[in-house]
């Protein structure tokens, strides 16, 4: 992405903005199972935080946080998660996402809690790293300056 000037205000901010988001994105993934948000609104939030510093200080400087070579990588990471969540239920007697068969723990409720939590860290990493990916797709071939 080409930038016509460098402003020390706007990469200020972003630099200052952007660990804020990626924290509320974490907590957003990490409770999930016991309130409103999850993985996607999560992973979202994790994108959009990548986003605004490439945005902002550039695609070279952008890329020391999350490199590009990662996207494809993580996402395929994100959705194995989910996938060997629901595979290991299977597996083990249950249906295909069925918490109460994946053994994390004795009691059945936090196997349940357990099994979200795991759902929830795959589709946030699926998310985000899909989300960069694509706006990296977008971006590839723009001169840098």
């Amino acid at each position: 992405m080409r930038r016509n000037e460098n402003n020390p205000i706007i990469d200020l901010i972003s630099s200052l903005v952007a660990p804020f988001i990626m924290l509320f994105g974490l907590y957003v993934i990490f409770h999930g199972h016991y309130s409103p948000g999850g993985g996607f609104q999560g992973g979202t939030l994790l994108a959009a935080s990548v986003i605004l510093l490439r945005l902002s200080l550039g695609s070279d400087l952008g890329q020391g946080q999350f490199p590009s070579r990662l996207g494809t990588p993580l996402a395929s990471l994100g959705v194995l998660i989910y996938y060997g969540t629901g595979l290991a239920a299977l597996l083990l007697g249950g249906a295909f996402l069925n918490y109460a068969f994946i053994p994390f723990s004795v009691l059945t409720p936090l196997r349940r809690s357990w099994g979200i939590l795991s759902v929830e860290i795959g589709v946030g990493l699926a998310v985000m790293a899909v989300l960069v990916a694509i706006y990296d797709d977008l971006l590839e071939g723009e001169p840098d300056a």
